[in-house]
């Protein structure tokens, strides 16, 4: 313990006004267990005496709580911690520009999709399929690869093993052809874009993003300080005649599974916008988040898959297949940009940690990974069906969705209601225990309408009809209400 001691009276009391001061400041929070007499003795070369004596003084005026065999622990004393008030945070301006950007974009009302507390039923975006044999393989996996994988910094671009993985899945399940070296191995999807814009987008470079479009990209590019212009989507994907005439420097899409309208990107508009980016010198981002997830229909191929003039950076995640906490996604990086976008990885964090990538290439060679897709895909499909036999058993001609039949997620607009009315709304469905996030934070101009992005994965069949079985209640409570205001 660090006590600096003012040089004034005996050291007992030096000792003790130097407790009190780091106990009130904070630096000694309450429960903490101080050093024992010995050991503070030493520490401070003082006699065992003198601490005995500060201690004792501490505890009697309520500083110090002694347990017999455990030793001492702080406590603040109620009539100490009543005085104490928060003390007012000064502004501090940005010390950078991105740093102002980020702050922006990341605070107050701007930050999209809180966590939903307080809620017994959650339809949280981000959060996937809660499967516990999955937590059980994956922890066998973690406890192997720590035995073998290297204590080394890890390669910048990922762990051999991994990439080679990775493009094995690629060519199995999304058409994707690449090998080892193509792949760059990097800390989720949001990384992914970070390394992208360092490498492609100077500060004021027009990027164009879908409108609506997932709000992490949004926050990311705006940080960046890219120049953004929304291209509105349809059931057919990205608007490939409103992309602006005089160029962008990137395009970003989620073509396999619009996020979050749900549209997929038909063939004429994907050759429309490979024409494009060659005609204009630009570059693609494909962001194929869940392509995994499609039922009842056939899979798609990856935009990447028909790139033949290495244009498109494709970007895959185990996000939405494993889950969120794992942290790692990759890039199939264009031959024209690999040493860049290497350079970039390599100066964010070197590379991503070690054990989790050894962990997952086995897991994904022993076949456990494509397993678990299959499982995942069916848990999926069943809760998708009770979804939206329960929305068109509440429909009764007041809701619009689009059913692509891919994904985990469904976005629910309420026809004929003003966005303000839908906010009220959302706070009613919240205090009747159901939690959704309204769609606003994914548009660049807000929409006049209400819409409610209802992500499904983490809940039970049972639990999704009974949330909706209430969402229908709200509805019959307030939809006429609500579209006479909107009026």
């Amino acid at each position: 313990m660090d006590l600096v001691l003012d040089g004034q009276g005996p050291l007992n009391a030096q000792i003790v006004r130097a407790m009190k001061a780091a106990i009130v400041s904070g630096r000694l929070a309450t429960g903490t267990r101080v050093p024992s007499t010995r050991d503070l003795a030493d520490s401070l070369a003082v006699s065992r005496t003198t601490i005995v004596s500060a201690y004792d003084q501490l505890r009697t005026e309520g500083y110090l709580d002694g347990v017999v065999g455990s030793g001492s622990f702080v406590r603040m004393p109620h009539q100490i911690a009543a005085m104490k008030s928060p003390r007012a945070e000064r502004f501090i301006a940005p010390p950078s520009r991105y740093a102002g950007r980020a702050r922006e974009a990341r605070s107050g009302d701007a930050l999209p999709f809180r966590r939903i507390e307080n809620c017994r039923y959650i339809f949280q975006s981000g959060m996937t399929l809660v499967n516990p044999a999955l937590s059980t393989a994956w922890s066998r996996e973690v406890a192997r690869a720590a035995l073998y994988a290297i204590p080394d910094y890890p390669s910048p671009q990922g762990v051999g093993a991994l990439r080679e993985a990775v493009c094995n899945y690629l060519a199995r399940r999304r058409g994707v052809l690449a090998a080892p070296d193509d792949i760059l191995i990097v800390g989720g999807s949001q990384q992914a874009l970070a390394i992208v814009a360092r490498v492609l987008v100077d500060e004021g470079a027009p990027v164009v993003v879908e409108e609506p479009q997932y709000y992490g990209t949004r926050q990311a590019l705006q940080a960046h300080g890219a120049s953004l212009i929304g291209a509105p989507v349809d059931l057919d994907g990205i608007c490939t005649d409103a992309l602006p005439a005089d160029g962008a420097r990137l395009v970003c899409v989620t073509p396999s599974h619009q996020f979050p309208s749900g549209g997929i990107l038909s063939q004429a508009r994907r050759q429309a916008l490979l024409d494009y980016v060659e005609r204009h010198d630009s570059w693609i981002y494909e962001d194929d988040y869940d392509g995994e997830f499609r039922y009842a229909m056939r899979p798609l191929a990856a935009l990447r898959s028909q790139d033949r003039e290495g244009r498109v950076l494709y970007v895959g995640t185990f996000s939405k297949t494993l889950f969120p906490s794992l942290r790692l996604a990759y890039i199939v990086m264009p031959p024209a940009l690999r040493q860049d976008l290497i350079n970039a990885k390599f100066l964010l964090d070197f590379g991503c940690n070690t054990i989790d990538q050894v962990a997952l290439a086995s897991f994904m060679k022993a076949g456990a990974f494509d397993r678990h897709l299959r499982v995942a895909a069916k848990a999926l499909r069943d809760r998708r069906e009770a979804l939206v036999q329960s929305l068109e058993a509440i429909d009764r001609g007041r809701l619009a969705y689009f059913d692509s039949r891919a994904g985990a997620h469904l976005l629910v607009w309420l026809k004929d209601v003003a966005a303000k009315e839908g906010a009220a709304f959302q706070r009613y469905l919240h205090e009747q225990g159901v939690g959704m996030h309204l769609i606003d934070p994914c548009y660049l101009v807000p929409p006049d309408g209400a819409g409610i992005l209802m992500t499904y994965g983490a809940l039970s069949v049972k639990e999704i009809r009974a949330a909706m079985s209430i969402f229908g209640k709200c509805l019959d409570a307030r939809y006429d209400m609500m579209r006479s205001n909107a009026v």
